[in-house]
Formats: structure tokens, C-alpha cells, sequence
């Protein structure tokens, strides 16, 4: 009876997969909405005339939204066995909390008991920032969200190269800038880790112009850069890009491969 009662929580939980109905489709509109409320308080509790105005309500919805998730976190930890990959009722479970789901569930209600063990004010404003965590458990409902989490997953290997070769490009960039300008800019270019802004402003095309060279050195080294960087920035782009065309054509292949029947359900030879 436990198990079957376990079943049907685990049931409620998941994900309602196509059907607009039931129980486990209430559930997640419920969670959903909880979390789209949260976020909208967070906004608003940044505007002091609206925090002075309803500043007991912002609290009371806090205590509500933190004792909520942490029954959904408390019963997804109880369940989770009832899943093949975590079905050890000791290691499945401690498996389970270092999945990435689990761990946003986890950060989003840690923050709340965090800021009743400390007093510092700066410290305790860190802990509520963090509970914007509570907006990425929408990436377990919404499809799109799970797409770009499936695409990072599988490239991932590509984007860490990616972000090696920009790494290095920043720091040679800098570092030869550095030496270029600093004759030049003894106080603008004091050293490679003040030059660093620099070559962030020039890689990401951005150029705030408060950092610049003025050596014909400089300058030709800087353009150089400046293309260079457009370059190395594009490539994310680009992995990303060849990612989720990948996973829209193997999606496509999967439901030529499985036609059901619409009103018997059966699938079609």
C-alpha cells in the first residue's frame, strides 16, 4: 500500500507530458505558478515605495513559498526511488540530490534557512538574491527550457574549448597590450591585470572607450584584436546553433519512427 501511495506522489510529481488534464497536470500548473509569483515578488521587493507599502506581505508569501518548496523538495527525495536510476533507497537518493534538478530545488529554499543562522545585513541580502535559483525550476516544465539544457549537455565539450581558446586570446591580447601602451599610459595600463578590462571591452565588441589605445602600435594591435575577437565569440554561436539542429532533426526522426493511432492510441506499423 506504501508503494503503491509512493507511485502515485511520484506520478503527481512528474512532468505532465502532453495531457491537459488531472491531477498531475494541476500539480505543475500550481508549481509553476508559485514560481512565476515568486519571481514577480522578487522584482517587486526590489521597489522600496512598494517594499515599505506590503513589506508583511512580501515576508508572509517568503515563509509560504519556502515551506512549500521544501515539502516538494522533501517528497521528490522520498519518491525518487520509484525511478530505475535512483532505486537504491540509500545510494539512489544521495544520487538524486546531485542530479541538477534536485540541486536548484536544494538552492532554492537553502538561502531562506541560511538567513536565520546570521545577522549581517550584506550577508543576509546575498542569501535572499539567491532565490532567484526558484526561477530555474521552471526548466523542468517548460519544454524549451529542457531543449537548451539537453543541447548544453551534449556540447559541452565544444563550448569549454571555445571558452579556452577566448581565455587565452584575452590574456596574450592583454598581456601584449600591456606592454605596447604602458609607456605610453603608464596610469591607464598600469598593469596586465588592469589591461584585462581592456581586452574584455575589445573581445565582446563592446568598447566602453574609458580604456583605449593611442600608439600606432596599440592601435593596429587593438583592430587586430577587435576582429579576432568577433571571431571567437561567434564560435558558441555556432556550436550552439549546429546543437539545437541536431536535436530538432533527431526529435523529427523519433515521431516518424513512433505514429500511434488517435483514437485507439496503438502505434502504426
Amino acid at each position: 500500500m506504501q508503494h503503491t501511495f509512493k507511485h502515485k506522489v511520484y506520478h503527481i510529481l512528474e512532468v505532465a507530458r502532453g495531457k491537459k488534464h488531472g491531477v498531475n497536470w494541476l500539480v505543475n500548473i500550481l508549481i509553476m505558478s508559485i514560481i512565476a509569483l515568486n519571481t514577480i515578488a522578487i522584482i517587486l521587493h526590489s521597489v522600496r515605495s512598494i517594499r515599505r507599502e506590503f513589506d508583511e506581505l512580501f515576508i508572509d508569501f517568503e515563509y509560504f513559498s519556502a515551506v512549500f518548496f521544501t515539502i516538494e523538495y522533501s517528497l521528490r527525495l522520498w519518491v525518487c526511488t520509484e525511478n530505475e536510476k535512483y532505486k537504491h533507497p540509500v545510494w539512489g537518493r544521495l544520487r538524486y540530490m546531485t542530479s541538477t534538478g534536485a540541486i536548484i530545488d536544494l538552492l532554492s529554499i537553502l538561502p531562506f534557512y541560511l538567513s536565520h543562522f546570521t545577522s549581517d545585513t550584506g550577508l543576509i541580502r546575498i542569501l535572499r538574491l539567491f532565490r532567484v535559483f526558484r526561477l530555474f525550476k521552471f526548466s523542468r516544465y517548460v519544454h524549451a527550457l529542457r531543449v537548451i539544457e539537453g543541447v548544453i549537455k551534449e556540447k559541452r565539450e565544444e563550448l569549454v574549448l571555445s571558452l579556452v581558446f577566448l581565455i587565452f586570446l584575452l590574456l596574450i591580447a592583454s598581456s601584449v597590450m600591456y606592454y605596447l601602451e604602458s609607456p605610453a599610459q603608464p596610469r591607464v595600463f598600469s598593469s596586465i591585470p588592469a589591461t584585462l578590462w581592456w581586452g574584455i571591452t575589445t573581445i565582446t565588441s563592446i568598447g566602453y572607450g574609458d580604456i583605449y589605445p593611442i600608439t600606432i602600435l596599440g592601435k593596429v594591435f587593438g583592430g587586430i584584436i577587435a576582429i579576432s575577437g568577433i571571431a571567437i565569440i561567434a564560435l558558441p554561436t555556432g556550436i550552439l546553433a549546429s546543437g539545437f539542429a541536431e536535436h530538432i532533426n533527431f526529435q523529427k526522426k523519433e515521431r516518424e519512427k513512433h505514429r500511434f493511432c488517435p483514437h485507439c492510441g496503438k502505434e502504426l506499423p
